[in-house]
Protein backbone atom coordinates (compact mmCIF):
# COMPACT_ATOMS: atom_id res chain seq x y z
CA UNK A 1 0.00 0.00 0.00
CA UNK A 2 1.08 3.18 -0.58
CA UNK A 3 -0.01 7.26 -0.38
CA UNK A 4 -1.10 9.33 -3.25
CA UNK A 5 -0.86 12.77 -3.30
CA UNK A 6 -0.98 15.26 -6.34
CA UNK A 7 -0.48 18.58 -4.61
CA UNK A 8 -1.43 22.06 -7.02
CA UNK A 9 -0.50 20.46 -10.21
CA UNK A 10 -0.77 22.15 -13.62
CA UNK A 11 -0.58 20.40 -16.88
CA UNK A 12 -0.95 21.31 -20.37
CA UNK A 13 -0.77 19.95 -24.10
CA UNK A 14 1.25 22.69 -25.70
CA UNK A 15 -1.28 25.88 -24.78
CA UNK A 16 -4.27 23.73 -23.84
CA UNK A 17 -4.59 23.29 -19.97
CA UNK A 18 -5.62 20.23 -18.92
CA UNK A 19 -5.13 20.03 -14.87
CA UNK A 20 -5.02 23.57 -12.84
CA UNK A 21 -4.01 24.23 -9.16
CA UNK A 22 -5.31 20.29 -8.98
CA UNK A 23 -4.99 18.43 -5.42
CA UNK A 24 -5.72 15.13 -4.52
CA UNK A 25 -5.06 12.53 -1.79
CA UNK A 26 -5.29 9.09 -2.05
CA UNK A 27 -4.87 6.87 1.65
CA UNK A 28 -3.00 3.93 1.53
CA UNK A 29 -5.01 0.99 0.60
CA UNK A 30 -7.94 3.03 -0.77
CA UNK A 31 -10.02 2.48 -3.94
CA UNK A 32 -10.19 6.08 -5.66
CA UNK A 33 -12.14 6.50 -8.39
CA UNK A 34 -12.05 9.86 -10.74
CA UNK A 35 -15.26 9.82 -12.29
CA UNK A 36 -16.17 11.72 -15.34
CA UNK A 37 -16.81 12.47 -19.05
CA UNK A 38 -14.39 12.02 -21.65
CA UNK A 39 -11.49 14.94 -22.10
CA UNK A 40 -12.38 15.84 -18.54
CA UNK A 41 -8.50 14.88 -17.02
CA UNK A 42 -9.28 11.87 -15.75
CA UNK A 43 -6.62 9.56 -17.55
CA UNK A 44 -4.35 12.17 -17.50
CA UNK A 45 -4.18 12.02 -13.49
CA UNK A 46 -3.46 8.40 -14.07
CA UNK A 47 -0.59 9.31 -16.44
CA UNK A 48 0.50 11.90 -14.45
CA UNK A 49 0.91 9.21 -11.61
CA UNK A 50 2.56 6.74 -13.80
CA UNK A 51 5.76 9.71 -15.13
CA UNK A 52 3.81 9.12 -18.46
CA UNK A 53 3.51 12.84 -18.48
CA UNK A 54 5.16 15.52 -16.61
CA UNK A 55 3.39 17.78 -14.48
CA UNK A 56 4.68 21.44 -15.23
CA UNK A 57 3.51 22.97 -11.54
CA UNK A 58 3.06 21.19 -8.12
CA UNK A 59 4.36 17.83 -6.73
CA UNK A 60 3.28 14.01 -7.34
CA UNK A 61 4.59 11.92 -4.13
CA UNK A 62 4.03 8.29 -4.11
CA UNK A 63 4.61 6.80 -0.51
CA UNK A 64 6.51 9.67 0.70
CA UNK A 65 8.54 9.81 -2.01
CA UNK A 66 8.31 12.88 -4.38
CA UNK A 67 8.26 11.32 -7.67
CA UNK A 68 7.57 14.48 -10.08
CA UNK A 69 7.91 17.72 -9.64
CA UNK A 70 7.75 21.08 -11.53
CA UNK A 71 8.78 19.94 -14.81
CA UNK A 72 11.07 17.52 -13.48
CA UNK A 73 10.78 13.44 -13.01
CA UNK A 74 12.42 12.49 -9.96
CA UNK A 75 11.70 8.70 -9.91
CA UNK A 76 11.16 7.20 -13.16
CA UNK A 77 8.13 5.07 -14.12
CA UNK A 78 10.11 1.52 -13.75
CA UNK A 79 10.57 2.30 -9.91
CA UNK A 80 7.45 3.92 -8.76
CA UNK A 81 6.02 0.48 -7.69
CA UNK A 82 2.88 0.49 -9.16
CA UNK A 83 1.41 -0.84 -12.34
CA UNK A 84 -1.33 0.82 -15.11
CA UNK A 85 -3.90 -1.10 -16.48
CA UNK A 86 -5.01 0.94 -20.13
CA UNK A 87 -7.89 0.85 -21.93
CA UNK A 88 -6.68 -1.07 -24.58
CA UNK A 89 -4.76 -3.54 -22.16
CA UNK A 90 -1.85 -3.17 -24.40
CA UNK A 91 -1.07 -6.75 -24.08
CA UNK A 92 1.96 -8.49 -26.21
CA UNK A 93 0.28 -9.89 -29.06
CA UNK A 94 3.31 -12.57 -30.17
CA UNK A 95 3.84 -13.52 -26.22
CA UNK A 96 1.39 -16.31 -25.23
CA UNK A 97 -0.44 -16.29 -21.77
CA UNK A 98 2.99 -17.43 -19.63
CA UNK A 99 5.12 -15.00 -21.59
CA UNK A 100 2.91 -12.10 -20.86
CA UNK A 101 2.86 -12.80 -17.71
CA UNK A 102 6.69 -13.54 -17.36
CA UNK A 103 7.52 -11.21 -19.10
CA UNK A 104 8.40 -8.35 -16.53
CA UNK A 105 9.81 -10.73 -13.89
CA UNK A 106 12.44 -12.13 -16.68
CA UNK A 107 13.38 -8.32 -17.80
CA UNK A 108 13.89 -7.77 -13.97
CA UNK A 109 15.70 -10.97 -13.60
CA UNK A 110 13.88 -12.94 -10.89
CA UNK A 111 15.20 -15.62 -9.53
CA UNK A 112 11.70 -16.88 -8.71
CA UNK A 113 9.70 -16.54 -11.63
CA UNK A 114 7.90 -19.71 -12.53
CA UNK A 115 6.47 -20.07 -9.21
CA UNK A 116 5.14 -16.48 -9.56
CA UNK A 117 3.90 -16.81 -12.89
CA UNK A 118 2.26 -20.26 -12.16
CA UNK A 119 1.26 -18.36 -9.20
CA UNK A 120 -0.80 -15.66 -10.87
CA UNK A 121 -2.40 -18.08 -13.26
CA UNK A 122 -3.69 -20.01 -10.82
CA UNK A 123 -5.18 -17.19 -9.07
CA UNK A 124 -6.70 -15.47 -12.38
CA UNK A 125 -7.59 -18.57 -13.40
CA UNK A 126 -5.65 -18.84 -16.15
CA UNK A 127 -3.65 -22.04 -15.73
CA UNK A 128 -5.05 -24.00 -18.77
CA UNK A 129 -4.76 -21.17 -21.12
CA UNK A 130 -1.08 -20.72 -20.59
CA UNK A 131 -0.08 -21.60 -23.96
CA UNK A 132 -2.65 -19.42 -25.65
CA UNK A 133 -2.69 -16.55 -27.14
CA UNK A 134 -4.37 -13.01 -26.30
CA UNK A 135 -6.01 -13.55 -29.63
CA UNK A 136 -7.30 -17.19 -28.83
CA UNK A 137 -8.86 -15.49 -25.25
CA UNK A 138 -12.35 -14.08 -25.07
CA UNK A 139 -12.77 -10.79 -23.97
CA UNK A 140 -12.93 -11.49 -19.84
CA UNK A 141 -9.76 -13.69 -20.54
CA UNK A 142 -7.88 -11.23 -22.18
CA UNK A 143 -8.87 -8.44 -18.96
CA UNK A 144 -7.69 -11.51 -16.18
CA UNK A 145 -4.61 -11.72 -18.50
CA UNK A 146 -3.97 -7.98 -18.51
CA UNK A 147 -4.55 -7.93 -14.36
CA UNK A 148 -2.14 -10.93 -13.91
CA UNK A 149 0.69 -9.17 -15.97
CA UNK A 150 0.34 -6.15 -13.63
CA UNK A 151 -0.05 -8.00 -10.65
CA UNK A 152 2.82 -10.16 -11.08
CA UNK A 153 5.29 -7.06 -10.45
CA UNK A 154 4.12 -6.69 -6.78
CA UNK A 155 3.15 -3.26 -7.25
CA UNK A 156 2.25 -0.90 -4.29
CA UNK A 157 -0.65 1.10 -7.00
CA UNK A 158 -2.92 -0.24 -9.06
CA UNK A 159 -4.13 2.32 -11.77
CA UNK A 160 -6.71 1.70 -13.60
CA UNK A 161 -7.89 3.55 -16.98
CA UNK A 162 -11.38 2.07 -17.96
CA UNK A 163 -10.96 -1.34 -17.86
CA UNK A 164 -15.04 -2.38 -18.20
CA UNK A 165 -15.74 -0.59 -21.09
CA UNK A 166 -15.29 -3.29 -23.71
CA UNK A 167 -16.63 -6.22 -21.18
CA UNK A 168 -20.71 -6.88 -20.99
CA UNK A 169 -22.43 -6.88 -17.64
CA UNK A 170 -22.07 -9.89 -16.04
CA UNK A 171 -18.29 -9.92 -16.39
CA UNK A 172 -18.12 -6.16 -15.15
CA UNK A 173 -20.18 -7.22 -11.54
CA UNK A 174 -16.74 -10.07 -11.52
CA UNK A 175 -13.76 -7.82 -12.31
CA UNK A 176 -15.59 -4.93 -9.73
CA UNK A 177 -15.64 -7.65 -7.05
CA UNK A 178 -12.01 -9.25 -8.30
CA UNK A 179 -10.84 -5.34 -8.18
CA UNK A 180 -12.16 -5.19 -4.24
CA UNK A 181 -10.25 -8.48 -4.09
CA UNK A 182 -6.86 -7.83 -5.29
CA UNK A 183 -6.93 -4.96 -3.14
CA UNK A 184 -6.99 -7.26 0.10
CA UNK A 185 -5.32 -9.98 -1.48
CA UNK A 186 -2.02 -7.50 -2.51
CA UNK A 187 -2.52 -4.84 -0.20
CA UNK A 188 -2.94 -2.21 -3.12
CA UNK A 189 -3.71 1.80 -3.33
CA UNK A 190 -6.16 1.56 -6.20
CA UNK A 191 -6.71 4.82 -8.81
CA UNK A 192 -9.56 3.51 -11.21
CA UNK A 193 -10.99 5.69 -13.81
CA UNK A 194 -14.63 5.39 -15.05
CA UNK A 195 -17.12 7.79 -16.69
CA UNK A 196 -19.71 5.16 -15.36
CA UNK A 197 -21.27 6.01 -11.81
CA UNK A 198 -22.23 2.58 -11.11
CA UNK A 199 -18.70 1.35 -11.63
CA UNK A 200 -17.32 3.52 -8.91
CA UNK A 201 -20.29 3.02 -6.37
CA UNK A 202 -20.09 -0.40 -6.35
CA UNK A 203 -16.25 -0.15 -5.75
CA UNK A 204 -14.72 3.20 -4.10
CA UNK A 205 -13.96 4.55 -0.83
CA UNK A 206 -13.60 7.60 -2.23
CA UNK A 207 -15.29 9.22 -5.43
CA UNK A 208 -14.21 12.08 -6.99
CA UNK A 209 -15.70 13.46 -9.68
CA UNK A 210 -14.19 16.16 -12.63
CA UNK A 211 -15.13 18.08 -14.78
CA UNK A 212 -12.71 20.34 -17.29
CA UNK A 213 -9.64 19.71 -15.17
CA UNK A 214 -10.77 19.89 -11.59
CA UNK A 215 -12.64 18.11 -9.11
CA UNK A 216 -16.07 19.53 -8.84
CA UNK A 217 -16.49 17.43 -5.66
CA UNK A 218 -15.15 14.44 -3.81
CA UNK A 219 -16.09 11.89 -1.13
CA UNK A 220 -17.53 8.35 0.17
CA UNK A 221 -20.10 7.25 -2.13
CA UNK A 222 -23.01 8.58 0.04
CA UNK A 223 -21.41 11.61 0.02
CA UNK A 224 -20.97 11.69 -3.34
CA UNK A 225 -25.31 10.26 -4.17
CA UNK A 226 -25.79 13.14 -2.01
CA UNK A 227 -24.14 15.80 -3.35
CA UNK A 228 -25.80 19.32 -3.82
CA UNK A 229 -23.06 20.45 -6.73
CA UNK A 230 -25.06 21.59 -9.41
CA UNK A 231 -22.73 19.59 -11.63
CA UNK A 232 -22.38 15.99 -9.80
CA UNK A 233 -26.43 15.74 -9.77
CA UNK A 234 -26.63 16.78 -13.72
CA UNK A 235 -24.11 14.13 -14.09
CA UNK A 236 -25.49 11.22 -11.85
CA UNK A 237 -29.01 11.75 -13.89
CA UNK A 238 -27.52 11.62 -17.06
Amino acid sequence: MARIVLDKISFSYGEQPLLQDFSLAVDSGEICCLLGSSGCGKTTVLRLLAGLEVPQKGNISIDGKIVSSSGQIRVKSSKRSLAYIFQDLALWPHLNVYENVAFGPRENKWKDVKARVEEMLEFFGLQEMAGRYPHQLSGGQQQMLAIARSMVMQPKVLLMDEPLSNVDVKLKHKILELVKELREKFGLSIVYVTHDHREAFAIADKVVVMNKGRIEAGGSVDEIKNSQNEFVRYFLEY
